[in-house]
C-alpha cells in the first residue's frame, strides 16, 4: 500500500494542482486536496478538523471545499463550507465522494480526484462565479498529514 506522499506519482500530483487553478479561474470558492496516511476517526468528522486547520473556514464567501483522503485507512470525505453548503442540491457532497470512492477502486486515483475537483467547481461556479476582485485565498498544492 502507498503512502500519503507517493499516493499520485509527480506527474498525477501536477494534473490535480492544475485542475484546482483551472477550476478557481471560473469561481471564487476556493478548492484543497489533503491526503495522508491514516485516520484513525469518523472521516468526515476529521476532515472538518483538517479544514479548520488549513484555514478553509476563513474564505471570504465561506465557500471552500476540502477533498480529504486518507490512503491507508481507505477513508475520504468531502467538506463544503457553509456559503457553498447553503447553495449545493441535497446529496451532492455524497455523489461526488461515491464517484471520487468508485475512482479508487478502479485504481484510478488522480482521476478520481480531478473529477471531484471539476464537479466542486460546477456548483462554485454556477452560485459563486469569479469576481473582479477575486484573490487566490488559500494555496492550490496538496497538503500531506
Amino acid at each position: 500500500m502507498s503512502s500519503s506522499t507517493d499516493f499520485l506519482t509527480a506527474e498525477q500530483k501536477q494534473q490535480v494542482i492544475d485542475a484546482i487553478e483551472s477550476a478557481e479561474k471560473l469561481t471564487s470558492g476556493e478548492i484543497r486536496v489533503h491526503i495522508e496516511n491514516w485516520c484513525w476517526f469518523d472521516a468526515y468528522q476529521h476532515a472538518q478538523k483538517v479544514f479548520k486547520r488549513l484555514k478553509m473556514d476563513e474564505t471570504r464567501d465561506r465557500t471552500g471545499v476540502l477533498i480529504y483522503i486518507a490512503v491507508k485507512s481507505h477513508k475520504a470525505a468531502i467538506i463544503g463550507d457553509s456559503g457553498i453548503n447553503e447553495k449545493v442540491p441535497a446529496g451532492f457532497w455524497q455523489q461526488t465522494l461515491s464517484d471520487l470512492i468508485s475512482s479508487f477502486k478502479e485504481g484510478k486515483h488522480a482521476e478520481g480526484i480531478v473529477k471531484a475537483v471539476h464537479a466542486s467547481c460546477n456548483v462554485l461556479t454556477q452560485h459563486f462565479p469569479l469576481k473582479d476582485d477575486d484573490k487566490n485565498e488559500l494555496t492550490n498544492t496538496i497538503s500531506f498529514g
